[in-house]
């Protein structure tokens, strides 16, 4: 089953073409990579998914709902965490979560499950009592990821959700987002750290606004020949500015 249909998607910005025509799909309950080079276009898809920013042409579906015409219900079957996702620093890990609760719409009666449960599937026992500003940086990005998902979202976009965040922190991010997978959550995100990618199940390579090809972690290190994905990376990026310079 499908979980994300995307058919020539395209945004501009003037003249200039941030996304080009980009066509995927996204397989319910997968890690759906999008990666590419800072300015690539991931971020301006991914909010073009979310409802946020509509597009120039093309379609895409979430869920089963049209991101132009349904925007209100792509956005109650999603999560969406950006690299600065906006936590409230001046609250508790806590009442963040509480906060979040409402803004999803959940019944004040079950709220305090909601609470126990975020703090239980993103290990912050413990720190519930703690300023959301007071946190690590890791376990700041751990509360980010908690506060999405309050709603138990169906599909979860995460854009470059560990910037900034050590190795460490990184991997343990990485090990809850395998976690929400394996439950049936569909995952889809965008990243420029190669390594991450091995993660996931299917990897759309994006550079320049283009797809340049789409396939799993080990597809696409036959295909280019290389023996790493950021090899392979370089290779169709390549390839795909000599196919556009050679047409």
């Amino acid at each position: 089953m499908l979980a994300v249909i995307v058919d020539n998607l395209t945004r501009k910005f003037g003249k200039f073409i941030a996304v080009d025509h980009i066509s995927l799909e996204v397989n319910r309950g997968e890690i759906f990579g999008f990666l590419g080079p800072n300015g690539a276009g991931k971020s301006t898809t991914i909010r073009m998914l979310c409802g946020i920013l509509v597009p120039s042409s093309g379609k895409a579906t979430i869920a089963g709902y049209d991101i132009t015409r349904e925007p209100e219900q792509v956005k109650q079957n999603i999560g969406y965490m950006s690299q600065k996702f906006s936590l409230y620093e001046d609250l508790s890990v806590k009442e963040n979560i509480e906060f979040y609760a409402g803004i999803y719409g959940i019944p004040k009666t079950e709220v305090t499950g909601v609470i126990e449960r975020t703090l239980s599937l993103t290990g912050l026992h413990g720190q519930q009592k703690m300023l959301a500003g007071e946190l690590p940086t890791g376990l700041k990005q751990r509360l980010a990821l908690g506060c999405s998902i309050v709603h138990q979202p169906l599909i979860l976009f995460l854009d470059e959700p560990t910037s900034g965040v050590d190795p460490i922190s990184r991997r343990q991010f990485w090990d809850l987002i395998r976690d929400l997978s394996l439950k049936g959550t569909t995952v889809f995100v965008t990243t420029h750290f190669m390594d991450e990618a091995e993660y996931c199940n299917h990897i759309a390579f994006i550079a320049a606004g283009k797809l340049v090809n789409l396939g799993t972690p080990t597809e696409l290190k036959q295909r280019s020949g290389q023996k790493n994905l950021e090899g392979a990376f370089i290779y169709f990026s390549k390839k795909a500015i000599e196919d556009r310079n050679n047409p």
